[in-house]
């Protein structure tokens, strides 16, 4: 008796110690668009919970965080958007998708793991020059690639 008091103790402790995280506290992706405009082509990433840490990065290919394989899809170069934390788990979509766009001719998914995830947008060219920045009411991570 004295052992499950003790180990229903430690738990207790434990618990209230390290907080439980819960889906509210990181981001959660829910829908990939596209779209073409005038002088840019859009990658918006529909989030639903807190808003996530970003960074985008130029790749020259998009790599499977968890094999290190390749992963093929059109495009010259690719931008990698990280964010951080957050989670494609509810995403129910495709996870490579090609555009038809000019400019961003792909999506690909290169990493959703342990709250980190990554998906690398394939560009028409080099050195590609791109705006990204989130918005609200409701929360979207929005990236806008220039034509050239």
């Amino acid at each position: 008796m004295k052992r499950i008091a003790a180990a229903l103790v430690a738990v207790g402790m434990a618990m209230s110690i390290v907080p439980a995280a819960s889906a509210a506290d990181y981001a959660q992706l829910t829908n990939v668009r596209t779209g073409h405009h005038a002088t840019f082509d859009r990658v918006v990433f529909d989030l639903t919970g807190g808003q996530p840490e970003d960074s985008v990065s130029s790749v020259p290919e998009p790599v499977s965080c968890g094999s290190g394989k390749p992963i093929s899809a059109p495009g010259v170069e690719f931008l990698e958007v990280r964010l951080q934390p957050a989670d494609g788990h509810s995403y129910t979509g495709s996870r490579k998708i090609t555009t038809g766009l000019p400019t961003a001719q792909s999506v690909v998914f290169t990493c959703d793991f342990e709250a980190d995830l990554s998906i690398a947008i394939g560009v028409n060219h080099r050195d590609p020059t791109y705006r990204a920045y989130f918005l609200t009411g409701p929360l979207r991570y929005v990236v806008d690639i220039n034509h050239s």
